[in-house]
């Protein structure tokens, strides 16, 4: 495809959060498989796989041909999401029983991650909007398809690499804390919600890495493993907490329209479900009704984000090929 076709234009358009879309997509996938609905969940994945593709694809030729736009984009929150969307599909496709793909998955967001979070967190100076919190969410997806791919392999070296991450992406969270702007609760266009998604993921993290320990390969004591489900179930109550927050701050201040950024609030929307599924599957705590409940907000958000995703590219395409 040339580089000058519109298509090809459209793309290089796209900023790094776009990323998020993925991200999205992927969890959305993951929430519908674990409620049981398998062929909806692998037509969700294969909208984030081809999605995951073309970003990929572009963030290459940026890489080869773009090296200066490269560089400075690699500085921003955004450019997280890439590390964060790669484990995300991974850890649908280890959920789906496919360990070498999100083996591979696991290997090229364990790259990106040290060239991307360092150069990140240098250019994160106060305030900040919610795309801060992109530091904590793609340690903390690191750790989920670490912990997941360790329990599949009966790896205890990647599991205890993954609960490293896991407290890592806590103390990530705190940083991204420190610089958020709160006010982003009422002006946020979106992003806003990664506050809350990033706790949903460690959550979800916390829940692998004790669903890791509990498949008879004895990698926690009983503190560890005591530690490790006070600091998950605290920490899907706080997710809770965000999110009744934000989505009161969505009534009081409504934001209409599409913005790419509305991809990072389906996907807290989406991770936070899959929190609630995960705690109450792994540590049989009463949260599987409100999971269900979540995902389906959570899945209408992603069709109506995805509607006016296309109605704009729809417009943009047609502009780029006059």
């Amino acid at each position: 495809m040339p580089a000058t076709s519109p298509l090809r234009a459209w793309l290089a358009q796209r900023p790094p959060a776009a990323g998020a879309a993925v991200m999205a997509g992927g969890i959305v996938s993951i929430g519908l498989g674990l409620t049981g609905f398998e062929a909806l969940s692998l037509a969700v994945l294969a909208v984030a796989c081809v999605a995951w593709v073309a970003l990929a694809a572009d963030f290459t030729l940026r890489l080869l041909r773009e090296r200066e736009r490269w560089t400075a984009e690699a500085g921003t929150p955004g450019a997280l999401t890439g590390v964060a969307a790669t484990t995300v599909l991974g850890t649908r496709f280890s959920n789906l029983g496919w360990p070498w793909l999100a083996e591979a998955l696991l290997a090229l967001a364990a790259v990106l991650w040290p060239w991307l979070l360092p150069r990140v967190v240098r250019n994160s100076p106060r305030p900040m909007p919610g795309a801060v919190f992109l530091c904590c969410v793609a340690t903390e997806g690191l750790a989920v398809l670490g912990a997941s791919v360790a329990k599949a392999e009966s790896a205890a070296w990647l599991a205890h690499t993954a609960l490293v991450f896991f407290w890592l992406g806590l103390a990530l969270y705190l940083f991204a804390l420190s610089r958020f702007d709160l006010r982003q609760v009422l002006t946020g266009r979106g992003d806003h919600w990664v506050a809350g998604g990033a706790l949903a993921i460690s959550t979800v993290a916390g829940a692998k890495l004790i669903a890791a320990g509990g498949a008879g390969h004895y990698l926690w004591n009983k503190d560890d493993d005591g530690v490790l489900h006070t600091v998950t179930l605290a920490l899907l109550v706080l997710d809770l907490a965000w999110y009744a927050v934000l989505a009161v701050a969505e009534v009081v201040r409504p934001r209409p329209g599409y913005d790419v950024r509305r991809w990072s609030t389906v996907f807290p929307m989406g991770m936070t479900a899959t929190a609630a599924l995960s705690v109450a599957d792994t540590l049989d705590k009463p949260f599987k009704g409100l999971g269900e409940v979540l995902l389906w907000v959570s899945v209408a958000a992603w069709l109506a984000v995805a509607a006016g995703a296309v109605a704009e590219a729809r417009t943009e395409l047609a502009d780029a090929a006059r």
